[in-house]
């Protein structure tokens, strides 16, 4: 029974960002199609951002309103919203409709929104669910969160979304003189797509069941015994992952904390539940608020808006696994952050420094667009994709370690954790939106007829 429980964990752990991910992995073979082009990724930015009403109207309730909400009922409804949504989109995806005389894909962009509401609302829903149960369960439930961004990946990387080839393409026009119209054949290089090994209505249908999972998951758990004397401090969304460092020996947790925030001699042990509340002094508190607003307008705002801009150039094939890699670095960062913790302020600030470095390349590189270096050379491919790979896994490191700090500080340091970490991406959003979409700041082309200066 408890296997079958872990089990059941992992799989509605899976649900709370599979579906998000899911669009950020098939953005290859997305833009593609799709009339916003390489545009797409700055739109689904955008539209995250605008989708966290949803738990801004979770928290709200819960503040003013307490006990109105029934969470069970409100979880069902998510993920039902969750498997409507996916499921429409296999079938809509590629639809379009013209608004302001330019066709956009409005079936897409309206269920992303329903989509991204989900996944926001689930961090304020799924947790506080699970700190109900027996806390064997709760890690089980971090892996499959972290299983959320792997399986999407992976499923990306076996349909080869958007790899692309060069062909020498032959037209026949007409060129008039005087009295006289000659014929003559033209040779140029188009891009051809190569058909991917499924499509991407089957690839949404795999989305859908997985969010058909997770509801059947939930189903069996919402029967499980609930454990209600557990201590609200654990009821916070965003201590996901965190929940892992409580269990470090205080000999051990003493020597990571010795260049960060001082840690309790009487840590708890193993068996216990509750971390021991850590004081850390204002400077470094300003430090680690700061850190994460930078890092969260960087990683959720600023770098995926461009994303397209700096792979495309280097061919679909490079963009398709900067996408897909770079989706898994995430929860791999998560694994090493669990495996190596480290609360040295020091080092997170040297993380976050290479992390921007990274990121400015990879903005260098969008800016630079449709002719960045290297570009025809397979060190500009293999750079490209490295780069991503190492921006998102770096600050996905320090997001981590900074909540495990703060989750040892106070519950109210959480709070602000969570509002830094939304007013970050928000504003990472709003800067780079209008100068992708309204001023054209970064360029786009067809990779196969590029002229560029050699």
């Amino acid at each position: 029974m408890a296997l079958l429980t872990h089990l059941l964990a992992c799989i509605f752990g899976t649900g709370s960002w599979v579906a998000i991910n899911g669009l950020w992995v098939e953005l290859p073979l997305l833009v593609t199609v799709l009339p916003e082009q390489w545009d797409l990724p700055s739109y689904i930015t955008i539209i995250i951002q605008m989708a966290n009403v949803g738990p801004l109207f979770i928290t709200l309730m819960h503040r003013f309103r307490p006990g109105l909400l029934n969470e069970v009922a409100i979880i069902y409804m998510v993920v039902s919203v969750g498997v409507v949504a996916c499921l429409l989109l296999a079938f809509f995806w590629n639809y379009t409709s013209p608004i302001a005389g330019r066709p956009h894909s409005t079936a897409f962009l309206l269920l992303t929104f329903f989509l991204a509401l989900v996944d926001c609302t689930s961090s304020v829903t799924f947790l506080p669910f699970m700190m109900q149960l027996q806390p064997q369960y709760l890690n089980t439930f971090f892996i499959g969160e972290g299983l959320s961004g792997l399986i999407p990946a992976l499923i990306a990387l076996g349909q080869g979304s958007g790899i692309s080839s060069c062909a020498n393409v032959t037209h026949v026009v007409n060129i008039t003189t005087g009295n006289k119209t000659v014929e003559s054949t033209v040779f140029q290089l188009e891009t051809h797509y190569l058909p991917a090994n499924f499509s991407t209505f089957f690839f949404f249908l795999l989305m859908t069941v997985m969010m058909l999972a997770c509801l059947l998951a939930f189903f069996f758990l919402a029967r499980q015994p609930k454990v209600w004397e557990l201590s609200q401090q654990q009821l916070f969304p965003s201590s996901i992952m965190l929940s892992s460092f409580d269990q470090i020996p205080s000999e051990e947790a003493g020597s990571r904390l010795s260049k960060g925030c001082p840690c309790p001699k009487d840590a708890k042990g193993p068996g216990d539940i509750l971390p021991e509340k850590v004081s850390c002094p204002l400077a470094k508190l300003t430090f680690i608020y700061l850190l994460i607003a930078w890092v969260s307008a960087l990683t959720n705002g600023v770098l995926p808006s461009v994303q397209s801009y700096s792979c495309l150039p280097y061919g679909n094939t490079a963009y398709h696994l900067a996408a897909t890699l770079s989706s898994m670095a995430n929860p791999l960062a998560c694994i090493v952050a669990m495996v190596l913790p480290s609360r040295s302020l020091a080092l997170l600030g040297t993380l976050t420094m290479a992390g921007t470095g990274f990121g400015a390349y990879n903005m260098a590189i969008a800016v630079m667009s449709p002719c960045p270096l290297l570009q025809q050379s397979q060190w500009g491919d293999a750079t490209i994709v490295l780069s991503w790979v190492l921006f998102t896994g770096t600050l996905s490191y320090v997001k981590v370690m900074a909540g495990v700090i703060l989750r040892s500080h106070s519950h109210s340091a959480l709070v602000w954790y969570g509002a830094v970490e939304q007013l970050g991406s928000l504003l990472g959003a709003l800067l780079m939106f209008p100068l992708v979409n309204i001023y054209s700041f970064f360029k786009s082309a067809d990779y196969c007829s590029l002229q560029c200066p050699l």
